[in-house]
């Protein structure tokens, strides 16, 4: 990540879990709800980066834009529903303050074969 005064722009997360990378290409073999689930967790990353580095998440004021990647067919036109996941997980988690500007952009491949991946700018107190 880089630090802007009391921004935070981080690069983009995996959906990586204990049990290894969440990998597939949506519209081929994975269904919406397994990429919703990967975008859930890119989110989950991104606060653990951001535990890591506040040391508190309270000092988070606010998720100001995030852009999602989905592994995908040509066909496939469901990009936003997928990183839904993560969105809806930063308004879980944030409430109102989780709110934010968003595109779902859509990629022949991804890599490792990963089937999302999530960048995020925050504003932080202090």
């Amino acid at each position: 990540f880089v630090r802007q005064g009391n921004t935070l722009i981080l690069s983009g997360h995996i959906p990586s879990t204990p049990n290894g990378l969440l990998k597939g290409k949506l519209g081929s073999n994975l269904s919406i709800e397994e990429g919703y689930r990967s975008a859930r967790t890119c989110a989950i990353n991104i606060l653990a980066t951001l535990q890591s580095e506040l040391g508190t998440l309270d000092r988070v004021k606010r998720i100001v834009k995030i852009v999602g990647f989905v592994n995908c067919t040509d066909d496939f036109e469901q990009q936003p529903a997928v990183i839904n996941g993560a969105s809806d997980f930063f308004v879980e988690v944030f409430g109102e303050k989780g709110q934010h500007a968003r595109s779902a952009v859509g990629s022949n491949a991804l890599p490792l074969g990963i089937a999302t991946e999530v960048e995020c700018i925050v504003e932080i107190e202090g």
